[in-house]
């Protein structure tokens, strides 16, 4: 397999903190844990990438490293600044970080963040210093369940105040929940992201297409192991068995409410 072909691990973080609140706990890492995972990465000789850069290579059909790995954080936290920024300096590691921008803290603060957000100033630092920064809607919905003018405020909202507070409008984008359709991908095509990022829990491949990479997630129960084997792509199925079971449950319950909202927008 040539290396502009080969499986990529991109791997999704949400918060950094000693101590998270029940809302984020389970998604969070240390800051110990995500300094000792950012020297496994160092060690067996990965090459972080920006997510405009692996799609921009897969796109046009160049080269990738020999061991690229996508390292990405969404929603916004706080810790992404205090605790992870500087060990991805130390490194000289590249991020995405994506942003809810009405969670974040500043004029566009909805209320609605989980944790102790991020604000402007700090988002413009990580940009500053190598991290891209990418959309993830402006309040955070399961955007699949939206109507379309919902759906297009939110990720217009989302561009225009990214575009606004650093200047660059942002070209990657990852869905809220990782939950998508084909009539999302389409709009946020259309609203100028140039590639989108899911969940899935499998390695990223070309073959995916530039709107459904997938990502495997990182949590406070994993493990230097299991954090190896995952990078290293190995039993990442086994490690996400029951995660695929349950989504594929709840996609289920989704569909249903989808259309009973259609039926009922149709009705009205």
């Amino acid at each position: 397999m040539s290396p502009g072909q080969q499986p990529v691990p991109i791997l999704m973080y949400h918060a950094v903190a000693h101590a998270p609140n029940e809302a984020t706990h389970e998604l969070s890492v240390s800051p110990e844990a995500f300094t000792r995972q950012m020297e496994v990465l160092g060690e067996r000789g990965f090459t972080p990438l920006t997510t405009a850069r692996l799609a921009a290579v897969w796109r046009s059909g160049g080269e990738l490293p020999e061991r690229p790995v996508l390292i990405t954080f969404d929603d916004g936290y706080e810790g992404v600044h205090r605790y992870a920024l500087p060990v991805l300096a130390k490194h000289g590691f590249a991020s995405t970080l994506f942003v809810s921008t009405g969670w974040l803290r500043g004029a566009h603060d909805t209320g609605g963040g989980l944790d102790r957000m991020l604000d402007w100033d700090q988002v413009r630092e990580l940009a500053a210093t190598g991290t891209e920064i990418g959309g993830h809607s402006h309040t955070h919905p399961e955007l699949d369940q939206l109507g379309d003018t919902e759906l297009r405020s939110e990720l217009r909202r989302c561009r225009d105040i990214v575009a606004e507070e650093l200047g660059t409008r942002p070209v990657s984008f990852a869905y809220p929940y990782g939950y998508s359709s084909r009539r999302v991908r389409t709009r946020v095509r259309e609203a100028g992201f140039a590639q989108s990022l899911a969940v899935g829990n499998s390695l990223a491949r070309r073959a995916q297409g530039p709107y459904a990479l997938r990502r495997v997630t990182v949590r406070r129960s994993t493990g230097t192991d299991e954090f190896e084997r995952l990078v290293e792509g190995r039993a990442v199925t086994r490690t996400f068995a029951r995660d695929r079971a349950l989504t594929k449950g709840y996609a289920m319950v989704r569909r249903a409410r989808q259309i009973r909202r259609k039926a009922i927008r149709t009705r009205v």
